[in-house]
């Protein structure tokens, strides 16, 4: 796991408002669909971006087909692809976001070409983390099964 400093993690959580999720999936099981639901629960402004569903609505948007259709400034692009797909998004970001604060990719992606890239243009990137299990612990929400719920018995 790439390590950053829990003060970047949060200052970056607590600051952003607007997220693009690049690769959403409309279907509940999937991570990108409760992780994007999590975070528009959480009171971030989630704008679904997925060729393959584009014109369906998650989480009160629409869903855009490509960045470049997205109107209104964005803080932070989530990025729910393969590694090897990243380069063309983070130039796709660059283009449609000139005040992009964040380019974030999931558990199991990183990109050294688009991190420098993007690095080069000011943008902060994160990789191989996810948002939602940064924010959950950051934040205080993560809690073992029992406890801080009244469930374990002090007669064990």
């Amino acid at each position: 796991m790439t390590e950053y400093p829990d003060a970047l993690l949060k200052r970056i959580l607590t600051e952003t408002k607007v997220i693009a999720v690049v690769g959403v999936s409309p279907n509940p099981v999937r991570p990108s669909y409760y992780v994007a639901r999590y975070l528009s629960l959480k009171g971030f402004r989630v704008i679904p971006v997925n060729p393959g569903h584009a014109g369906e609505r998650l989480f009160g948007e629409e869903v855009r087909a490509d960045l470049s259709e997205i109107d209104v400034p964005v803080d932070m692009v989530d990025v729910f692809r393969r590694s090897e797909a990243v380069p063309p998004i983070a130039e796709a970001a660059l283009a449609a976001f000139p005040k992009l604060k964040t380019f974030w990719m999931q558990i199991g992606v990183q990109n050294a070409e688009a991190r420098e890239k993007l690095e080069a243009a000011g943008v902060t990137v994160i990789e191989n983390r996810c948002p939602k299990i940064e924010y959950q612990r950051l934040f205080g929400e993560l809690r073992m099964a029992g406890f801080n719920t009244g469930i374990i018995s002090s007669k064990l």
